[in-house]
């Protein structure tokens, strides 16, 4: 079985001092023709898709690191215009958002890509965000979860409210489409009432790729009934596994086909020509992370007031249960910093290349043996790359990680199909509301 990649840009690269490094482009993060470039060299590699982050707030204090963002859907549109195979993944918030125009643009993305479109499905939290929107406080975690099974459900009535076969554009009979093959929504539930239909017919795909990337209990759950790709956080080699196995067994519970459910750790490589050279790259990363920033951020994130740098985690944190926002995250930075007796210092140095994601500095071969290493052992359907250092860390794991996956068998030399789903090896879903079968 072969690997299923997918690059996450993050403007200069994902470690957060990145943009300080000479060759790094201080603007990346509002610069069109940059991310067109990055796409293009990962088409040129052939990865499955490219994914953006998102959220409704401004994150973390802007001095610290390039902040701002241009609308994920927007962006992809213009790097649909500059690519021709590769996948396009766009965050977008289930609770500050509504369904009709979520799945209008969703859809609009599929019809201009030619079926590339993805969406990573997020909850967002935070009080930051739900402020932006009227809101004193961010919903409960478990209300946010409902309120996102239900957009779902009512995105997926809206993308079948036409059938495939719904225009036939007869010019003779002055039939353009079959009114017949147009259908009503009328939702009705808890959170949405919705009457449909759609004011964009159905697209290449039917519905984009659905991903999700929450690692909690209820994340989890939403992933296995939901998600076709899940994006998580793991540290060690089993936890991934036991992650996997979760997720694939509430998968079938939800009589699902585990098969069609795939898991993308997140990977942050730092390649050297030499394992020292490699550290060394790590290192200097480090040293330019400004600690005082980083600490006031982890507070944040930790619900505490102050951290001091030379000192371990407080031991009176509070429990995961009463965390409301980040769950899965919180707990894997916690348990992180305790099971290595990490100071804050050394934490911040650990998170400053993935905020919680697997970072690996080493060869092009340890990296490969690595990937290799977690897939064979049931901890990965493929990874989330997510390069330190941008575009650089991406050209060196093309150039050279790549090949020794590809001699192994474990990576494609072509693509083999068009859209993003039959990148993934995913079918194409029925239409729910068709007269007839699809």
């Amino acid at each position: 079985m072969t690997l299923h990649l997918n690059l996450f840009i993050h403007d200069t690269g994902h470690h957060e001092a990145s943009w300080r490094l000479p060759e790094s482009e201080p603007l990346a993060h509002i610069d069109i023709a940059y991310h067109q470039r990055i796409a293009r060299i990962a088409e040129e590699a052939k990865f499955d898709s490219v994914f953006l982050a998102d959220s409704p707030v401004l994150w973390g204090n802007p001095s610290r690191r390039p902040s701002g963002k241009i609308e994920p859907t927007i962006l992809l549109t213009a790097i649909a215009a500059a690519t021709t195979r590769i996948g396009l993944i766009a965050t977008a918030s289930t609770t500050y958002n509504e369904p009709f125009n979520l799945a209008r643009r969703f859809s609009s993305l599929d019809h201009v890509s030619g079926g590339r479109a993805g969406w990573n499905i997020v909850t967002t939290a935070g009080d930051d965000a739900a402020r932006n929107f009227g809101l004193d406080a961010q919903p409960a975690h478990l209300t946010r979860y409902d309120r996102a099974a239900e957009f779902v459900e009512v995105s997926k009535k809206l993308w079948d409210s036409w059938d495939d076969d719904a225009i036939i554009a007869d010019k003779v009979t002055g039939v353009h489409a079959r009114d017949d093959r147009v259908h009503t929504v009328d939702h009705v539930g808890p959170h949405f009432k919705v009457r449909g239909p759609l004011n964009v017919p159905r697209s290449p795909q039917g519905y984009p790729l659905l991903v999700q990337a929450g690692s909690s209990e209820d994340g989890r759950d939403f992933a296995a009934r939901h998600a076709e790709a899940v994006f998580t956080a793991q540290q060690t080699l089993d936890d991934a596994i036991a992650f996997y196995r979760d997720v694939k067994r509430r998968a079938i519970e939800f009589g699902r086909d585990p098969n069609e459910v795939k898991i993308l750790p997140g990977l942050v490589p730092v390649i050297g020509s030499t394992e020292e050279e490699a550290h060394a790259l790590d290192a200097e990363l480090e040293r330019l992370i400004v600690p005082e920033h980083a600490a006031r951020q982890l507070a944040g994130l930790l619900r505490v007031d102050h951290l001091e740098l030379d000192e371990e985690l407080p031991a009176d944190l509070p429990e995961e249960a009463a965390i409301e926002g980040a769950k899965s995250r919180y707990t894997l930075i916690v348990e992180l910093g305790r099971r290595e007796r990490l100071t804050v210092r050394q934490l911040i140095g650990r998170l400053g290349g993935g905020r919680g994601h697997k970072t690996f500095a080493g060869t092009a071969l340890q990296v490969a043996d690595t990937i290799e290493e977690w897939h064979r052992a049931g901890a990965a359907d493929g990874f989330n790359i997510m390069p330190a250092v941008l575009p650089s860390g991406l050209e060196r794991f093309a150039e050279e990680v790549l090949p020794i996956l590809r001699q192994r068998g474990l990576f494609r030399t072509e693509y083999t199909g068009r859209t993003l789903r039959e990148h993934y090896g995913l079918p194409r879903p029925a239409n729910q509301l068709s007269a007839l079968p699809v």
